[in-house]
């Protein structure tokens, strides 16, 4: 995973680490440590995510430079 990149996610949202953990329902040390990459995110965290912000899973594993939707832009269609 690259943590960076939760970071980066949530700052984009303008969220604060105290405001998605309302969101997500947890604790906020449990998901400063994922966001630090001190603890592995759990897959279903990792699919929550990608579903909140719209992103694939393989741009949160790092595993693509740059994010593509999961859901195609309502707009367009």
């Amino acid at each position: 995973m690259k943590y960076r990149r939760l970071r980066d996610l949530r700052e984009d949202k303008d969220l604060t680490q105290t405001q998605l953990v309302e969101i997500l329902g947890m604790h906020k040390t449990t998901y400063t440590n994922y966001e630090q990459g001190k603890r592995e995110i759990p897959f279903c965290l990792a699919i929550q995510l990608a579903e909140f912000y719209n992103v694939s899973l393989d741009y949160i594993a790092g595993l693509i430079q740059y994010p593509r939707p999961l859901k195609p832009d309502q707009k367009n269609q």
